[in-house]
């Protein structure tokens, strides 16, 4: 009886214009765009930087294992792509009669006059490096770590959200209708 031991892993090749840092299980990716940390400590997998690769092995040989490290090597890929040329959302105004005005006060987006609301719905920024800002009838959040921008934009949208009336109907709001 012969039992398995082989090992999933990937390679991923490191642009010349990025540098990776690897600081017991904290990777830090530095570019021309800024830099972007992630934590994997939580994650059964080791990884591994040499001669302009980074290499992803996962611990078991089982398909939840296969998934893991795949996982991995998108996330890793998102961080090289994030301090290069960074993320963008952008999230678009509708209303029908009471006209919405967004504000950003700090690490907090203010809606005011949502639905004709007296009291303004706010949504929090996620991340220091995220930048919030209004032009026109657009909303544009960018960043160099894709997870605080796209979690800024869904708290925005969030934030929006209408309750106990036909959304069919009632379109006001602010929604994600770009990813770059």
């Amino acid at each position: 009886m012969s039992i398995k031991t082989e090992f999933f892993e990937n390679e991923i090749e490191i642009p010349s214009d990025v540098s990776i840092t690897k600081k017991e299980n904290l990777i830090i990716t530095k570019g021309s765009f800024g830099s972007v940390q992630k934590d994997f400590t939580k994650m059964p997998a080791s990884i591994e930087i040499k001669d302009k690769k980074i290499t992803i092995r996962s611990q078991g040989n089982r398909k939840k294992d296969f998934a893991l490290v795949n996982t991995l090597q998108s996330v890793i890929n998102n961080m090289i792509k994030g301090s290069t040329k960074g993320f963008t959302y952008k999230l678009k105004i509708v209303f029908a009669h009471f006209p919405i005005t967004i504000k950003i006060k700090g690490k907090e987006i203010s809606v005011d006059n949502f639905f004709g609301e007296r009291s303004s719905r706010n949504s929090k920024i996620i991340g220091d490096d995220t930048k919030v800002t209004v032009q026109g009838e657009d909303v544009i959040i960018s960043g160099s770590n894709i997870e605080n921008v796209s979690q800024t934009a869904a708290n925005l949208e969030l934030a929006t959200r209408i309750k106990n009336k036909d959304s069919r109907v009632f379109l006001d709001g602010v929604y994600i209708y770009s990813k770059e």
